[in-house]
Formats: structure tokens, sequence, C-alpha cells
């Protein structure tokens, strides 16, 4: 059912010129709420908590994957090579852990704090918290570890932490749909939004002068048992199955597709929870999937089955742009 709907949803969104339309008074409301929201923060009806280290928000306004989580990894080896020592914190989407915050390690179960959440830790080795409220998860962070930085996996419209910088990730192919917030459109604020943030990062090629764009780049699969890795165009001479539980399963398919793969794709939907026979195939052929999705998968894995690492690889100036603004924040 869950997955039936977020393609109806997808399919309005981003394909559907009239629905939309239809639905747009929705949205409008929706966009009213959350300007109104906004503007009790501003009036300090709702609170708003600042941290003693910097905190640099990672987020979108769009529903759905942008590629931020890539990007969050790529920024806490940046900062760390930079001298920085960065902790992170995110809301822990999919987790179902019986009280918050939690901490994350790289052996946690993601049942428990997410994929995405899981995900991070393993590829950054940062001190790591997640929790529906960013502060609480923010403050066991400053707490247990030693961080002078806080990265913020989402939170763009988590008002209540006090943040220095804003960056917006973008989806270069989809951008913004049809252009109208929830539920008539795949906002989560209007567009307008982006011309307070600090940072606009573009998945693909950018189109306007104040983005910067970001590749993300991958031509090596990982063995889910065994840990051996082959080049994509190894597997060119058979036929595979793809599957994707990302905001936009597309993006992986065409990635394949263009390293020459041809795949039978299987596609569900974001943070979803697999079980084994969503899977398993009878025609025993290669398995591709994200590394978002391995790491639920990894405990009824078999070898038929692999993951595709990938890696951001954001345009140069924006890590100079960066690191001058944050010097900045940090120095004050």
């Amino acid at each position: 059912m869950k997955k039936t709907l977020a393609r109806w949803a997808t399919d309005i969104w981003y394909k559907d010129p009239f629905i939309g339309v239809w639905l747009s008074p929705l949205g409008f409301l929706f966009s009213d709420a959350v300007k109104f929201r906004k503007f009790l923060y501003r009036l300090g009806v709702l609170k708003k908590h600042t941290l003693p280290v910097p905190v640099i928000v990672v987020g979108n306004i769009t529903v759905g994957g942008t590629g931020k989580t890539p990007l969050i990894i790529w920024l806490a080896g940046f900062l760390k090579d930079s001298g920085f020592k960065p902790g992170i914190i995110s809301r822990g989407y999919g987790g179902q852990a019986e009280s918050w915050p939690q901490w994350v390690a790289a052996d946690s179960d993601a049942k428990n704090v997410g994929d995405e959440a899981l995900l991070i830790a393993k590829q950054t080795a940062c001190p790591m918290a997640v929790g529906p409220v960013r502060v609480d998860a923010a403050n066991m962070l400053l707490k247990q570890a030693d961080c002078n930085v806080i990265l913020s996996d989402d939170g763009l419209q988590h008002y209540a932490l006090n943040r220095d910088i804003e960056i917006a990730v973008i989806d270069g192919e989809r951008r913004f749909g049809n252009g109208y917030c929830l539920p008539a459109g795949p906002l989560r604020e209007p567009i307008e939004r982006l011309q307070s943030v600090d940072f606009i990062i573009v998945n693909g090629e950018k189109s306007e002068a104040n983005e910067f764009s970001m590749q993300l780049i991958g031509d090596t699969a990982v063995n889910l048992v065994t840990g051996e890795q082959k080049l994509l165009q190894e597997f060119n001479a058979v036929d595979c199955h793809a599957l994707a539980g990302i905001g936009n399963p597309e993006r992986f398919f065409n990635l394949l597709e263009a390293a020459g793969l041809t795949c039978i794709t299987h596609s569900f939907p974001d943070h979803y929870q697999y079980q084994r026979h969503d899977i398993e195939f009878s025609d025993n052929k290669p398995v591709l999937m994200t590394e978002k999705d391995a790491v639920k998968c990894t405990a009824f894995a078999g070898k038929q089955h692999w993951y595709l690492p990938v890696k951001a690889v954001p345009e140069a100036i924006f890590s100079e742009q960066l690191l001058n603004l944050l010097r900045e924040k940090h120095d004050r």
C-alpha cells in the first residue's frame, strides 16, 4: 500500500500537470502554516536553542532523496581533513528505538536508529546521535564526545535548533516538480526559502548562478556476504536485478544503465524495511542495490547480492567558500 501511494504521489508531483493544480489550495494552506510557524519562532513564542559550537544544517525543501546523505559523509571527511572535530545529528528516520536520543555506532541496528544514520556512522567514523528533537541529540554529542562543529543531517525545517550555516541540496533532475507545497507538490517550504540559505548544492548539473554542482560517483560493487569487489562493467555480460528504496530510485537505475548494465528494476519506498523475500528471486541473477539498502539486508543476503557505494564530489569553489564561512563562525 505504501509503495503504491509513493508512486501515486511521485506521478502527481513530477509528471501529472493537472491533479497538482486541483490540489493546489491545500498546498497554499500548507505553505501558510509553514510561514506562520516560522513567524512564531521569530516572535519567541516557540523557543530556539543555540549550541556552544557552530551548527551546519544540510537539508532540502522537497520530499524525497536529493543526495544529502552522501554530501554529509563528504562534509564530515572534509571537516576532519581541515582540522575540525565534527559530530553528526539526525532525526533517525525509520528508527524504532524505545527512547531518544540514541547514540549511533558502526554496529548499531538500523531498525533502532534508521538506515541513513547507520550508513553515515559507518562511513564517517564520527560521533553521531539521533532523535526527533535534534537539540537533545546535539547535547548528547557535546556531553559524550569531543566535537567543535555539529553537522545536522536534514533539519532545514527544524527551527528549534539555531544554525550558523544552511546548505540546501536539490535534485538536479527533478528540481521542484510542479512547484507546489505538500500535498499538491513535493515542497516542504516555498521555493523562496532558498533565498535565505548560505549554499545551494545541486545533485547533478546546476542551472542557476548561485548554485554549486555535485556529482555522485561510483563504479565498483561490493558483495554483501564476501566483501568481494567488482567493477560495474563486469556485470555487463549478464542480466541483473536492481532494487532501491531511496527517495529517487530512478537515479540509481539510471546510473547502472549508464554503466552498460541491463537490469530488472524493483522500486521500494524510501526507508523501506526489507524482508528476505523482497531481495530473493528465483533466477539467481546478480542483485544490485544502494549502500543505504544494504545496511538493512546484510543479515539475510546471499552471495548474489551486491551494493554500490557512491561518493559525493562537490565543485572545489564550494569547499573554499564553506571553509571560509565556517572559520569565520568558529572564531567568533
